[in-house]
């Protein structure tokens, strides 16, 4: 659960981060904008004066100059037209030919709608030509920069987030990982000097009652620890009949519940054939039964169905239970993850880690509800 919500603190501080950059990277852009926008439109009012003196030129007129102003404008788009709205010579714009005549008209629409134009008072009663203006080249791009850097940004946060999320996970499957045979190895030892102090009464009491339920309490022990040690290496898959899998654990689980918990195995075949590790298949439903009967708290129905379509083999694995919470759903097979008092948050990860990685299947959460129970779903291909 501690590192789940470290992982969630994390992401929030990387998350705040970029929304930070984000919101600095398009304040200042949009200064800059503002600035340049102004110095854009102080360049085409020179401009457009420059044009002024152009038509109402005389003899005494410096054209020189004027036309060095007129010519010194390269990047800002402009359009000029007379009283009569006709377009008289523009600037900056790629329409030459007469087919983009109306495109030209177009754009000096847009210029208008935009705000974007000065009026130019001539000499002779009545006439004026109007300069229509639009955005540099340098202006636009400047314009887009902020939104394409925050792109950046967001794909370098989602790309973080997603590599610390993979390292974190690595670093917690290799604790698992060493824990479980660490866990197998130190189990060796005294399980193989029970199984000899058993041999050791066999021999002395032949006819001792309680000599074949301790033989079969070590042989369980000799189980788990050889469940444990095929964590983290790639266990031999072989063909096995799921269903009988599933009996056993379902008679092992009946032993070891109250009476008051009712355990019954549902399916519509006679075999489901599969290849798949048999010891760590029966530890996962054996994980899971354990669980249900953990969040029906001594009372309640378990249910095993067993369902095939043509490429899988479907084991539902259902409780009458507390249910979980569907914010929970992905997050219980996360290593260190559990409700309970008691317990590593180890059992869900391990069984997730043998389903997907091992056997190329499927295990989630299928369907759940508070007091209503839940049920998991291991997907298996045939």
């Amino acid at each position: 659960m501690r590192f789940i919500k470290h992982i969630r603190l994390q992401n929030s501080f990387l998350l705040c981060l970029a929304v930070v950059i984000a919101i600095s990277s398009l304040y200042v852009s949009h200064l800059l904008v503002r600035n340049l926008s102004a110095e854009e439109r102080s360049r085409v009012e020179v401009w457009a004066e420059a044009m002024r003196k152009l038509q109402s030129a005389d003899e005494t007129t410096d054209l020189a100059l004027v036309l060095k102003v007129l010519n010194a404008n390269s990047t800002i788009p402009v359009i000029v037209a007379n009283q009569d709205g006709i377009i008289e010579s523009h600037r900056n714009l790629d329409y030459s030919t007469s087919d983009s005549l109306a495109s030209l008209y177009e754009k000096k629409t847009d210029f208008e709608r935009q705000g974007n134009m000065l009026r130019l008072n001539l000499d002779g009663e009545n006439e004026y030509l109007t300069v229509y203006y639009g955005n540099s080249k340098l202006l636009y791009e400047l314009a887009i920069y902020p939104y394409l850097q925050l792109l950046v940004v967001t794909v370098f946060v989602l790309i973080a987030i997603y590599a610390l999320i993979s390292a974190k996970r690595a670093e917690q499957n290799k604790v698992w990982v060493g824990l479980s045979k660490e866990t197998a190895h130190q189990l060796g030892t005294p399980i193989s000097s029970l199984m000899a102090w058993v041999e050791l009464l066999r021999t002395q009491y032949p006819s001792d009652e309680l000599l074949p339920a301790m033989s079969e309490d070590v042989e369980r022990l000799q189980m788990i620890a050889n469940r444990f040690s095929k964590i983290g290496s790639m266990p031999d898959l072989k063909s096995t009949d799921v269903l009988l899998l599933l009996e056993r654990v379902v008679a092992y689980m009946r032993r070891r519940v109250p009476e008051q918990i009712t355990i019954q195995l549902l399916h519509n075949c006679n075999e489901c054939q599969l290849k798949v590790n048999p010891t760590l298949l029966e530890w996962v439903v054996e994980n899971l039964c354990k669980n249900a009967v953990d969040a029906m708290g001594g009372a309640g129905v378990l249910t095993i169905t067993v369902s095939t379509d043509k490429k899988h083999c479907f084991v539902d694995v259902q409780d009458t239970g507390k249910g979980i919470d569907k914010r929970h759903f992905y997050s219980v097979f996360s290593p260190g993850f559990t409700t309970k008092k008691r317990g590593w948050g180890l059992g869900l990860s391990l069984a997730h880690r043998i389903i997907e990685e091992y056997h190329y299947g499927r295990i989630f959460v299928k369907e759940s509800g508070i007091n209503k129970g839940t049920t998991f779903r291991i997907e298996l291909k045939k």
